[in-house]
């Protein structure tokens, strides 16, 4: 299953690993629970590649909030866990959003799916995760960007047991 997930992500996305993107490196939390019952809390290290290449333009071309866009990420934990995942993003300024005017501020959602390894971390139920994120950034003079992100893991009850985490984190993005 491993080998099939692999092929099928070079085949799909290999033209956008060669195009214009944003490397996002991101630091947080891995379990955390608003309520205090999380039992597996780590540190989380996550690095994603999103290209600037649509896969899907379903919207008017002077709104690019409907340009849906490839990414590929590696997150891990100081427990050993690690996820590598594939998936679609699409970004939007939301001074644009809200205001019609373009601002420093953009949303960011995601989706993505992959193959999980709990290491010595919380056991999610099955190799195959999906995750779902989102993030809301600022644009420094420099064009990096600073951003938080709440995303959250989950087998999508394929396996026996399906406990998910929810991720908050911090991340530092650089456009080239």
């Amino acid at each position: 299953m491993l080998r099939i997930f692999f092929l099928i992500t070079i085949v799909l996305f290999s033209n956008a690993v060669a195009c214009k993107g944003t490397s996002v490196f991101g630091f947080g939390i891995y379990d955390i629970k608003f309520d205090g019952s999380e039992k597996n809390q780590a540190a989380d290290i996550r690095f994603e590649f999103r290209s600037e290449e649509s896969l899907l333009d379903i919207g008017p071309k002077e709104d690019n909030f409907f340009f849906l866009k490839p990414f590929f990420g590696a997150e891990f934990t100081n427990d050993s866990a690690s996820y590598f995942l594939t998936g679609i993003y699409f970004e939007d300024n939301l001074g644009e959003l809200f205001e019609g005017k373009k601002s420093k501020y953009f949303f960011t959602p995601s989706f993505g799916a992959g193959i999980y390894n709990d290491g010595s971390g919380k056991k999610l139920g099955n190799d195959l995760q999906f995750r779902t994120s989102l993030e809301i950034s600022y644009e420094l003079n420099n064009k990096n960007r600073i951003g938080i992100s709440f995303s959250h893991i989950s087998n999508a009850n394929l396996g026996n047991k399906n406990p998910g985490v929810e991720i908050l984190s911090f991340s530092y993005h650089i456009p080239y």
